[in-house]
């Protein structure tokens, strides 16, 4: 008889296989029926329990509120699951093999899908700028990624989509991903390694190593649900916070007068929102709530993506923590590339949407 009759159907993986698909599903299946009834419920709570008179300001902004704040919560979750699986396929010892050796702009690209993806943000940069510079990644490279990870990240993407339709998701993916990989690319043509702080390159690379670990299926869905605990529970008053502010522009803001100040006739307004969204500190989660009010009152797309991407990809505490392993020269030279790049995106959707 041969060895292989003799092998035994594994009983326990099956049922551990099975279990696990069956948690996945239900996960799922109850997120997606929750969204669905939240608008139901918010307007029967406001307008028939609670007796709100519709046609006052105060109802809308409550409603919006009550409406929108679970409803991110649950894409928060879904999203969050979703890429904690992927990010067990992305550890960062992994990621900087993939980006050593690459030239520049293959680089710059690869870095910049790579951000989409991996769990990186900026107060990640110290132990990441250590470990792909110092194991050959170029600067340019480096700065590809640091841009992408948190601009072009996956709750933004997913709150988009979930807010406004895939053509507005993939319309700041792509721009996001374009202003990443140029900043990247003028960067490294610059030769700007000189105003990197000495101790980096003195570093080892093993500081910021992680070795690779096989997991089984059952082990990504657990840390998959771990990131639901973790992110959400950071995010979460951020979000609300957020959601706040959308609900009393949503409620009390004249349409006429955002359009007057954020509307495409205001040339100023894309430069004075990336100065407002620079120092300001926020999340995606916290401000696409505000951008999905900005825009049903009135204000420019290009406007708004120009102010959203500031919050996110040039806030003030991610200069503060660069700091710590870029000259000061560098930083803002990072800023001015970026920022003009954002610049350049926001007159461009103000023109054409």
């Amino acid at each position: 008889m041969s060895e292989s009759c003799c092998i035994k159907p594994n009983k326990s993986n099956n049922s551990n296989n099975v279990y696990t698909i069956t948690k996945i599903l239900l996960f799922v299946i109850l997120s997606i029926f929750l969204l669905f009834k939240l608008e139901k419920f918010s307007n029967w709570l406001i307008y028939d329990v609670l007796k709100f008179d519709s046609s006052l300001r105060i109802s809308a902004a409550i409603q919006f509120f009550i409406f929108e704040t679970p409803k991110v919560l649950i894409l928060l979750a879904l999203i969050v699951f979703a890429v904690g699986i992927v990010r067990t396929f992305f550890t960062p010892e992994r990621t900087r093999k993939i980006l050593s050796g690459k030239k520049e702009f293959t680089g710059n690209v690869l870095a910049a899908l790579l951000g989409v993806v991996t769990p990186f943000c900026s107060c990640s940069a110290i132990p990441l700028f250590i470990g792909f510079v110092t194991t050959g990644v170029p600067l340019g490279v480096t700065f590809s990624f640091l841009i992408s990870a948190p601009m072009v990240n996956e709750v933004a993407l997913v709150l988009l989509f979930g807010l406004f339709g895939w053509k507005i998701a993939l319309l700041y993916m792509s721009t996001g991903l374009f202003i990443a990989i140029l900043s990247g690319w003028v960067i490294g043509k610059l030769k700007l390694e000189k105003y990197v702080e000495e101790w980096v390159y003195k570093s080892h690379a093993q500081s910021a190593v992680e070795k690779d670990k096989k997991l089984t299926w059952q082990e990504r869905v657990s840390i998959g649900f771990e990131s639901i605990k973790e992110i959400v529970y950071k995010v979460w008053p951020y979000l609300v916070a957020g959601i706040a502010i959308g609900s009393f522009v949503h409620g009390y803001v004249p349409e006429n007068y955002l359009a007057s100040i954020m509307g495409k006739n205001a040339f100023w307004s894309v430069p004075i929102a990336v100065l407002i969204g620079i120092p300001l500190y926020s999340n995606a989660a916290g401000i696409i709530p505000i951008v999905q009010s900005l825009l049903e009152k009135g204000a420019a797309l290009g406007t708004v993506l120009a102010f959203m991407m500031a919050v996110i990809g040039l806030s003030l505490p991610e200069m503060v923590i660069l700091r710590k392993v870029l000259k000061l020269r560098l930083i803002l030279i990072f800023i001015g590339v970026v920022g003009f790049g954002i610049l350049i995106v926001g007159y461009i959707f103000n023109l054409v949407f």
